[in-house]
């Protein structure tokens, strides 16, 4: 791998970097990220580079924006700093996890850069509880609903559906404006649906909502809906691997979200959980297994999440006053 941190800005593939006005001298941070940042890679997989750059005096006081770049042919994302230290304070597992990847891994880090990830636990809060288990959540609940695809008759997999989207509804309160218990019912009964006996139907009794927030909710819900029937058309062998990648990801949030709340220490490679994680990635262990694995996994995570002394809210003040200080000394 140190081939591939050494030698990779020098590939064609990857010029873009030195030509682009918002990248090149103002980057301050790029680092491996994805299945080589956790160490569970395969010989096929894709190199992922991320990083941070300081943006451009244009970009600050002028009329032009920057937030990200994106190089969808070498999967590079590359965001402006202001935006990654909104996402970061956020509690943002993706954006995290970058400042917690291993020396080695590390392609290039300037002062600003090394200022940026040595200050790391300012941007850890109790906020992420909410962020590590809803990714998490997101990760069941693709494997869940691709088995219940599979295997549940009608009814059953009805009664699934509900169970995960009121799962999801425990989190809005934290996402969304929070409305009274009961405004929102979600129940099964008989269809008028010839097709089938039985469907969700919902009764809502709301007054005076957002509706912005009332949007995201609805999209939530009816994503939800959407990835389950989207499995009716999927073919099994050739997803295989992709729901023991959901599978493996699953059990590296919860023990990744479980460490952070316990130690306030941001660690990407998974050098402990190594084997398990790449046994669980090429199906030594059965469905009925895994789920086993969750559970023991959710269950830390929870307990981490009652014990952490992590404070309930990042110090935006102190981060703001970081952020200062790295433009000030920059841009002078």
């Amino acid at each position: 791998m140190n081939k591939v941190t050494k030698e990779i800005l020098n590939k064609e593939d990857y010029k873009f970097i030195d030509l682009n006005n918002n990248l090149g001298k103002n980057i301050i941070y790029l680092t491996l990220s994805g299945s080589i940042g956790y160490g569970t890679n395969l010989d096929n997989s894709d190199i992922d580079l991320r990083g941070i750059t300081i943006e451009r005096k244009e970009n600050m006081y002028g009329f032009q924006s920057f937030e990200q770049f994106e190089d969808t042919e070498t999967d590079t994302v590359i965001y402006g700093l202001k935006k990654f230290v909104s996402l970061a304070l956020k509690g943002n597992p993706n954006i995290l996890e970058l400042l917690g990847t291993k020396d080695e891994h590390i392609i290039y880090m300037n002062k600003y850069g090394e200022v940026l990830r040595k200050n790391r636990e300012l941007f850890l809060s109790k906020r992420i509880i909410y962020t590590f288990g809803n990714y998490a959540t997101a990760q069941l609940r693709r494997l869940q609903n691709a088995l219940a695809r599979d295997e549940y008759p009608q009814e059953e997999k009805e009664k699934h559906i509900l169970n995960t989207i009121n799962n999801q509804m425990n989190h809005f309160s934290s996402n969304y404006t929070e409305f009274q218990k009961g405004s929102i019912k979600l129940y099964i009964d008989k269809s008028d649906k010839q097709e089938i006996e039985t469907e969700i139907l919902m009764d809502i009794n709301i007054d005076k909502y957002p509706l912005r927030d009332f949007i995201s909710i609805y999209s939530e819900m009816s994503n939800i809906v959407r990835d389950y029937d989207k499995l009716n058309h999927r073919n099994r062998k050739k997803d295989e691997g992709k729901l023991l990648k959901h599978a493996m990801h699953l059990i590296r949030l919860l023990i990744m979200g479980t460490e952070i709340l316990k130690t306030h220490e941001i660690n990407t490679y998974r050098e402990k959980e190594h084997d398990l994680l790449m046994d669980i990635r090429k199906g030594k262990y059965s469905y009925d297994e895994l789920f086993k694995l969750v559970e023991l996994y959710d269950f830390n995570f929870k307990e981490a999440s009652v014990k952490t002394t992590l404070p309930k809210e990042p110090d935006q003040a102190q981060v703001e006053e970081l952020l200062i200080s790295l433009y000030e000394e920059y841009y002078n």
